[in-house]
């Protein structure tokens, strides 16, 4: 065997250990998988005393099913038959008439959650981190092992369907509350305790009696309609239809044991062939493409110093603190700061439940008025509003204190970085690191060079990006960089619509209706009209754009959107007050003309090597402005529509608005 490793103990249990070849993790491969068919057939004839599944990597279980693998099926037809030999593989695992467990030492999602249903009992090491789930929903899937039959029958439907719907992973206590689990063990106690596990022979988890209840045919309308609200205001069927898909599933056949998994095959041999599951599952690899950016480094970030408490460097802060290190955040007076950590406090309350683990969160994150922070500091970040003269006086008092191996960067959304660094001591050590609003939130972080900047601080870039858990992506220093710049056109247009009178919600409507999380206009207002404004003045006086008189006004009035109450919307609880549009009359090229001025843009951008990988580049935008994910990014959206239909259709566009829309040059690369 390449893959598992097999010991009887004393007591006649067998311990199956997965310990994949050349790999970090286990993942359930075909190879895998067919090396476990050959360790159970004798044992259905020939049963041992019991089964252990464990794993032979640290900290993981096992990651899902080999998602490389997903990428050469080319019909239902064949995905259907490589599913049902996985379903039956695990059903003969769950037939053993031996007792069965599955040790879970970390990671367990997708197939090797589902791999671990089929045990009879489960045990996890105890870990506060969320390890255990089934995360196929963000693929475009539904799990295909049986996961849809089993998390109903063990955790029941209102766990089970939870745990599909959301894609989202629990930690181990969770799941045992849930039923997922039936043990929480010790690094150093739980082969004993998997052992006594076994030898008890508790009942196995079944699903609560309320559940059982809810899952019989004449309740199951009932909790579908709750199902699908819950969905509903989340995705779109037509988007992503594999949440819907799930639901339709167990509507139709209640987690049966003898129509249930033939009916999951169906349904996810489908799913897999869809757009959106192709595209989804490419955006998941272009993640890991993110993620491998940069080479590994020896320089160590420890202490950071943020300069600039408001909504951008406070939450930066507070997200650095939250991720392990040490920070201080200095601002003019202390009545700057204090806003910034009660925004970090409400963090810190949502994301710690243990206390001692939250005040000592609290303790890292420091008020730091006089800026005593940035010579301990191993990276400051400045993040003041967006000021070259400011900027520049400011790196003047920053040199003068900081380490001499302490690395500079910049939050600066729009500013060259060539401009802002013409006083430093050592410019090609001086990095932007634009993160996005709100910082909680969204994962992406711009890591901007200039052509001289060196390798060995992108490096370090790169690994403090990484550490915080966020996605780098590496940009040249250019107005607006990446995604702002992308963004700008398809804001800009937005308020050439609204202006032309076209109902703002309509607008917005259009926008969500293509894929995008919110419309334009929501998005200036949470944004800050003040910092749109500004950024249109950059970007226009850079790139030759007029900056749109009626933002001007607003701005001058005070209107700045959800931070002020009033914007183009007006606000309460955080939430904008919308209009329901007097007419439905809206311009027949509407989506158009929002879209594609954003995958205008991010050809211009391609073609000027602000990001050197089209693959990159969409990454990018979808990980920063929301991009619809299911149609892989605006480039990837491009190539599939057809460059020669979008190129005519863009032409078509700056016939009739003006020269805003004509194709930039750069199509003829792509």
């Amino acid at each position: 065997m390449k893959h598992w490793k097999t010991e009887t103990d004393d007591r006649g249990v067998v311990w199956l250990c997965l310990d994949q070849a050349e790999s970090k993790v286990n993942v359930l491969s075909s190879e895998v998988l067919r090396e476990l068919n050959d360790i159970l057939d004798p044992m259905s004839d020939e049963p041992p005393n019991g089964v252990i599944i464990w794993s032979g990597k640290n900290r993981s279980f096992v990651m899902g099913a080999d998602i490389k693998e997903f990428t050469v099926i080319d019909s239902p037809e064949r995905a259907y038959e490589l599913v049902r030999l996985g379903q039956q593989l695990l059903g003969k695992l769950e037939a053993l008439s031996c007792p069965t467990a599955a040790a879970i030492n970390g990671f367990c999602l997708g197939g090797g959650f589902e791999l671990a249903m089929a045990c009879d009992y489960r045990i996890a090491l105890e870990s506060d981190k969320k390890i255990i789930g089934l995360p196929e929903v963000k693929l475009g899937l539904h799990p295909g092992f049986g996961g849809t039959v089993r998390a109903i029958r063990i955790g029941g439907v209102r766990a089970g369907m939870q745990l599909m719907l959301s894609g989202s992973p629990i930690n181990p206590d969770k799941a045992k509350s849930l039923g997922f689990v039936d043990k929480i063990s010790t690094e150093d106690n739980w082969r004993v305790d998997t052992s006594k596990l076994l030898a008890a022979k508790p009942s196995k988890q079944k699903a609560p009696l309320i559940d059982r209840l809810l899952n019989l045919k004449p309740f199951r309308g009932f909790v579908r309609n709750m199902l699908l609200k819950q969905v509903q205001s989340k995705a779109r069927r037509d988007h992503y239809p594999a949440p819907y898909a799930m639901i339709d599933l167990w509507v139709h056949e209640g987690a049966s044991v003898t129509t249930g998994y033939e009916a999951e095959a169906k349904s996810f041999s489908n799913l897999i062939c869809s757009d959106t599951a192709r595209n989804l599952i490419r955006v998941f690899f272009l993640q890991t493409r993110l993620k491998g950016q940069g080479n590994k480094t020896n320089s160590k970030i420890n202490h950071i110093h943020v300069v600039g408490a408001g909504v951008m460097g406070g939450d930066i802060a507070a997200w650095c603190a939250l991720q392990g290190h040490t920070v201080t955040l200095q601002d003019r007076e202390q009545k700057y700061i204090d806003p910034a950590m009660k925004r970090a406090a409400k963090l810190f309350s949502k994301r710690i439940r243990d206390d001692e683990k939250r005040q000592a969160t609290s303790d890292r994150l420091q008020s730091d008025v006089e800026g005593v922070g940035a010579a301990k500091a191993d990276l400051i970040i400045e993040a003041i509003y967006e000021n070259l003269a400011a900027k520049q006086s400011l790196y003047g008092d920053l040199q003068a204190k900081m380490k001499p191996s302490a690395l500079l960067a910049t939050n600066t959304s729009s500013l060259r970085l060539e401009d802002l660094r013409t006083s430093l001591r050592e410019p090609q050590r001086f990095i932007g690191l634009h993160f996005f609003n709100p910082v909680a939130i969204l994962p992406l972080v711009e890591v901007i060079r200039c052509d001289d900047t060196e390798q060995s601080v992108l490096d370090i870039g790169f690994a403090f990006t990484k550490g915080i858990g966020k996605l780098p992506l590496e940009c040249s220093s250019s107005p607006g960089f990446a995604a702002n710049r992308i963004l700008a056109p398809y804001m800009n247009e937005a308020m050439h619509l609204a202006e032309e009178g076209v109902p703002l919600a309509s607008i917005d409507n259009a926008a969500v209706a293509f894929g995008m999380p919110i419309g334009p206009v929501e998005l200036a207002d949470s944004v800050g009209l003040d910092v749109a404004l500004n950024v249109s003045k950059v970007l226009g006086e850079a790139l030759g754009r007029p900056t749109s008189s009626v933002l001007q006004s607003m701005v001058d009035d005070g209107l700045l959107g959800r931070k002020s109450g009033q914007g183009y919307y007006r606000w309460e609880n955080g939430k904008a007050i919308k209009p329901t549009p007097a007419s439905n009359d809206v311009p027949s090229d509407i989506t158009d003309r929002l879209m594609l001025a954003m995958v205008n843009e991010a050809v211009a951008c391609l073609h000027e090597q602000v990001v050197s990988d089209a693959d990159l580049l969409d990454a990018g935008v979808i990980f920063s402005t929301g991009f619809a994910p299911f149609l892989g990014g605006p480039l990837n959206y491009a190539k599939e529509r057809g460059t020669t239909a979008i190129v005519m259709r863009l032409n078509e566009l700056a016939r009739v608005h003006g020269e805003r829309f004509e194709p930039h040059s750069g199509w003829s690369d792509l």
